[in-house]
């Protein structure tokens, strides 16, 4: 990740020793706040390696997942599922994409309520640069060694199963 100039201290770690100060245990604040943190500094990352392609993570996300796919489509619906965002974002990915001719929406002749996503020869050959581009800044997670993401990935694995509708 770019240097952003880093602090001379932790804001996190201020935040939970005024937390335990004030309120209690800051053991969830702290890993909460620090999970979005990094979030936030990885969106900001992508974003920048991916704007010169005029591409989003999140539209990424969207033609990574359309080159997954056995048929090479799938139905708008599909996408927000495994992406688990809301229609109406996948909605403007896809007029997005479309627009920038990454992808090609199709109506289903079967059932006209189903509207299939592919991507296009631009969209493939963006999807190629834009995973040289990520992979080349291992993601933004560079400061980790395999190792270290590895149990990261392990250690959220509980968090990202949690079903928070019940």
């Amino acid at each position: 990740m770019a240097d952003r100039g880093a602090l001379p201290f932790d804001p996190i770690e201020r935040a939970g020793v005024l937390w335990e100060k004030h309120v209690g245990d800051a053991s969830a604040m702290r890993a909460a706040t620090s999970i979005m943190r990094v979030q936030q500094l990885l969106i900001s990352e992508f974003d920048r390696v991916l704007k010169p392609l005029g591409i989003t993570f999140a539209r990424y996300e969207v033609l990574r997942l359309l080159s997954f796919s056995r048929e090479g489509r799938l139905a708008l619906s599909v996408i927000g599922e495994r992406l688990m965002v809301h229609p109406t974002s996948v909605t403007n990915a896809i007029d997005r994409l479309v627009k920038s001719g990454l992808v090609d929406r199709t109506p289903d002749d079967e059932d006209r309520r189903r509207v299939y996503a592919s991507l296009t020869a631009e969209g493939q050959r963006v999807l190629e640069r834009a995973t040289r581009e990520l992979t080349d800044i291992d993601f933004g997670l560079a400061a980790l060694d395999g190792a270290e993401r590895k149990q990261l990935f392990d250690v959220l694995r509980t968090v990202r199963a949690t079903d928070f509708t019940e």
